[in-house]
């Protein structure tokens, strides 16, 4: 998968082009194949497609119009508010999005004691690996993908549309691609790496 992770990309314009079922369980078993911690496996996985897509588009929007209009689960990110609208229209063009839970998450607004919180931590990581594993499974097949965070606009309207257990951490978008972008700079290692001998 060397070349997968060189050559894979955030994709934002998708064609029309629709996805067979086959390559989209293919994907999302690649992703149940990833490390766990403990094996938990805790992740759920959400496919909206086709009719779907405009009702999930409008809880996306109604989140972020919430936002702007004072009542903000995130206010010192207004600025962002502009991408996350980009963003649904990304999620728009996009033939498949898939909505991806913790499934054993406690919930955003739960507090944590010291223990459910190291739990949560590595559910996430757990959860982060198996995306990585569709984003590259998709690379392989020619389908360009997106990992979307701006979900957390409208977390509470997604979440209650979804209307599934568990925490909501993130989107992919899958389609293929009608771009080509350039690969973006990345710090050099002697700036990530530190060495102890």
């Amino acid at each position: 998968m060397i070349r997968e992770i060189a050559d894979r990309r955030s994709i934002r314009k998708f064609s029309d082009r629709s996805l067979n079922d086959q390559d989209i369980m293919e994907i999302i078993e690649s992703g149940v194949k990833a490390p766990s911690a403990k094996n938990r496996q805790p992740w759920k996985f959400v496919v909206v497609r086709g009719k779907a897509k405009e009702k999930m588009l409008e809880a996306f929007r109604r989140g972020i119009r919430r936002e702007k209009n004072g009542d903000a689960i995130l206010p010192g990110s207004r600025q962002h508010l502009a991408g996350a609208e980009y963003t649904v229209k990304i999620m728009e063009q996009a033939p498949v999005s898939i909505f991806v839970l913790d499934g054993e998450g406690k919930g955003l607004f739960t507090p944590l004691n010291e223990e459910d919180r190291i739990y949560e931590i590595v559910n996430v990581q757990s959860i982060s690996a198996a995306i990585q594993n569709m984003l590259l499974a998709a690379e392989e097949k020619g389908i360009g993908s997106l990992w979307i965070c701006d979900i957390f606009f409208a977390y509470q309207e997604l979440h209650d549309w979804l209307n599934i257990d568990g925490d909501l951490l993130a989107a992919v978008s899958l389609g293929y691609p009608e771009e080509k972008p350039d690969e973006r700079p990345r710090k050099t290692l002697d700036k990530v790496v530190v060495w102890k001998e």
